[in-house]
């Protein structure tokens, strides 16, 4: 099979993976759970004034690329709606990978511009990545906050918000050329 077909089933598989994966019940809990595990992560969850979680988001792409995760939305621990994050892009990029995301709002302001109806994150936001062993920086400066250098360490990068919020990645699997939450795009749908 030629390398070409093989990323394109890359692709389609991550895609696959991320509109079937979240209608697991416990996949929400799940997510949260993992994410408070690393010491960087956990005091977002204390002060945030709400946030917004994404259990399973399937991004791939082959010079055109896609991201697509479904997630609850947070206000003081409680749920107040749904949201769906897109993203489609153009340039290089190449791969596919699979990953959790939370989005951490440091007030109301920033609670509402998210849960507007549209939001979107503009090309220079960044998130941090944080996994099993090894957390880094990815994207530019913009939308981002810091993280340990692993999940049980105390040794942290900068952690602060950035325009009102705070983002976290947790890749599940995959490779992916092209690390970047910018122009990701967000719905938001009350449960009211």
């Amino acid at each position: 099979m030629c390398r070409r077909k093989k990323i394109t089933l890359l692709i389609l598989a991550v895609l696959l993976l991320a509109f079937t994966a979240p209608a697991m019940a416990n996949s929400y809990s799940n997510a949260v759970y993992n994410f408070k595990k690393s010491p960087a992560v956990r005091p977002f969850f204390q002060n945030a004034y709400g946030y917004a979680i994404f259990p399973l988001v399937g991004k791939g792409g082959f010079i055109v690329g896609a991201a697509f995760g479904k997630g609850l939305v947070y206000e003081h621990g409680r749920v107040t709606g749904n949201t769906t994050l897109f993203k489609a892009s153009v340039g290089f990029q190449v791969g596919g990978q699979a990953f959790s995301e939370v989005i951490f709002f440091q007030d109301k302001r920033a609670y509402d511009e998210f849960t507007s109806g549209n939001f979107q994150f503009d090309a220079s936001a960044s998130a941090v990545v944080v996994t099993a062993a090894l957390q880094a920086k990815a994207g530019t400066d913009g939308t981002s906050a810091g993280a340990s250098i692993e999940p049980s360490s105390s040794k942290q990068l900068d952690t602060r918000y950035q325009r009102g919020m705070a983002t976290f990645i947790q890749v599940k699997g995959g490779f992916m050329y092209e690390a970047s939450v910018g122009g990701q795009y967000f719905t938001f749908e009350s449960k009211y």
